[in-house]
């Protein structure tokens, strides 16, 4: 579903981006029901992680079309363009700290940069499978998102084997780096570990320029001239 989608690539940025504003309409227009879900989930206030995952839609849905490349100067008469193009099928393995706010701030900087991802949800899928209705009711394509529930260890190694996965990010608290790191190996796909180390997801360490590159690959340009 997520290769059926690779056209997803080719749209234009200010595309993807109208796409993750209306993810963060349709979310903010259901807060009260996610909050609620959210505390009977995790026993805590969910209120204020809603309101976090919306302004984090709105913040990559800003990024999208502007975080395209760059100019380099090089050692002969001319310039290099590197421009920033998608990795392609991303497989995450989300947080468990925070159910909704972690799987936002992973798909959402993948699919602003053009890739598509399959998602594998922290301690609390339920908010993840809510969350699908979300996608459903706002232009993301088919196989654009895909959700996949079960075991991070058990999904870790299915993920990082397959061949037709590009990358594999793991927020995930079980220790299962070194297992995702060995499985890829034998494919060469880009990998993203966290060693089993919680992030502040409500925080700058939650998103940022840093998901941006990962969610990209870099392809360079050059272009000679004369005196």
């Amino acid at each position: 579903a997520a290769h059926a989608a690779k056209s997803w690539a080719k749209t234009t940025a200010y595309n993807r981006a109208q796409v993750l504003y209306f993810i963060a309409e349709n979310l903010s227009a259901r807060h009260s029901e996610f909050a609620q879900r959210l505390q009977d989930l995790t026993g805590k206030p969910g209120g204020p992680e809603v309101d976090a995952s919306i302004q984090r839609l709105f913040t990559y849905a800003a990024w999208a079309d502007k975080y395209d490349g760059a100019a380099k100067s090089v050692p002969i008469r001319g310039i290099a363009l590197a421009m920033n193009e998608p990795v392609g099928v991303i497989g995450a393995l989300c947080p468990d700290e925070r159910p909704l706010l972690g799987l936002v701030s992973v798909m959402a900087p993948a699919i602003a940069m053009g890739n598509t991802v399959v998602l594998v949800p922290g301690a609390a899928p339920l908010s993840a499978t809510d969350f699908y209705q979300v996608l459903d009711t706002s232009d993301v394509p088919a196989g654009v998102v895909n959700i996949v529930t079960g075991p991070a260890p058990d999904l870790a190694k299915t993920l990082s084997g397959h061949m037709d996965i590009d990358a594999v990010w793991c927020f995930s608290s079980h220790p299962i780096s070194a297992l995702i790191e060995r499985e890829a190996a034998g494919n060469l796909k880009r990998t993203w570990v966290n060693h089993g180390l919680a992030r502040n997801w409500q925080g700058p360490e939650g998103e940022g320029r840093t998901f941006l590159s990962q969610a990209s690959e870099i392809k360079t340009v050059w272009v000679p001239y004369g005196e």
